[in-house]
């Protein structure tokens, strides 16, 4: 079966087009992402904004388009944080089901628990098939929330937390760089968020940190100074801690100049990936120092792979 799997987050959009065999197993037609931050002011406004909504509806337009020239047969359009939390989020709706009435679906504004639950059977797949130690820790870091998944063969315990790039963006990290006091700020939203998750979800006897998202992969991709974004380089990664912690105080301690200048930087992501450092170098160290790992890994296949199997089922 042909599915279209489409994720719409905080900052970025993203389409998988694929392939999905009777053993479900997926085969990559199509996969393609933007940033169009519709999360933009949602945290201070409480409404997508009017620019922002403009961005991301012609985003869905286009790939909706591609599904139909791609043959797919079935769709499903899951859509995050933003849209849960705007008072404007029907505009969105119904802009998404125009946009998508070949194949008769609206966005799926998910549960911070099912987005946890797509996202750990999407990015475990090829974990489990490399022999990595379970338990599994899922982090996905988003743009306006952060998920922690702790399983096995399956989600065991979950929770999804409001803290991700965009967010902490835009509450704390103004200056170019960022400030120490406006780091120590963020930091203490950052570490109550990860104290409940902690708490929730339990760092101790962890086997494998997996790392989800563009963030994670920016920062894979910095520690492995690589000439371009590869990710048949990135996916799969397993990074010593010691380094993914340096990677991330790199790009914190960047400027925007520097930041633009890298090779694999997505021009999307100049403008947000410090604040996506300090939450992932700040997760990195809690869950070392309670479970002892030595490396974290980095998963190209996330809640999108989840999403596409989803379709096939």
């Amino acid at each position: 079966m042909r599915v279209g799997a489409i994720d719409c987050g905080t900052n970025s959009i993203r389409l998988l087009v694929a392939d999905v065999d009777d053993s479900g197993v997926l085969t990559d037609v199509e996969r393609t992402m933007r940033i169009v931050r519709l999360g933009q002011g949602v945290d201070v406004t409480g409404r997508i904004a009017d620019e922002a909504m403009a961005r991301t509806l012609e985003a869905a337009r286009d790939y909706a388009k591609t599904c139909e020239e791609l043959g797919v047969e079935k769709a499903r359009f899951v859509a995050t944080s933003a849209s849960r939390d705007a008072s404007n989020a029907a505009e969105f709706i119904d802009g998404v089901r125009d946009a998508f009435s070949h194949f008769g679906i609206a966005p799926e504004v998910v549960s911070g628990l099912e987005e946890a639950s797509l996202s750990f059977r999407g990015a475990t797949g090829d974990v489990i098939a490399s022999g990595a130690s379970a338990p599994y820790l899922v982090v996905d870091l988003g743009g306006g929330s952060t998920e922690f998944v702790r399983g096995t063969d399956s989600v065991e315990r979950s929770i999804s937390m409001d803290i991700g790039c965009v967010r902490m963006t835009e509450r704390h990290l103004r200056s170019d760089p960022p400030t120490e006091r406006e780091i120590a700020v963020a930091l203490v939203d950052i570490n109550a968020a990860i104290d409940e998750a902690e708490q929730e979800v339990g760092f101790e006897g962890i086997g494998s940190l997996v790392g989800l998202a563009g963030s994670i992969a920016t920062i894979t991709a910095n520690a492995l100074h690589l000439p371009g974004y590869d990710k048949k380089l990135i996916h799969g990664t397993r990074l010593p801690v010691a380094d993914a912690e340096s990677s991330c105080t790199e790009l914190l301690s960047a400027s925007r100049e520097q930041r633009a200048a890298m090779p694999f930087m997505h021009p999307g992501r100049v403008d947000v990936i410090g604040a996506g450092a300090l939450i992932w170098r700040t997760i990195v160290q809690r869950v070392a120092a309670a479970s002892g790992i030595e490396a974290t890994i980095t998963s190209e296949k996330d809640i999108l792979d989840g999403i596409a199997l989803s379709v096939a089922d």
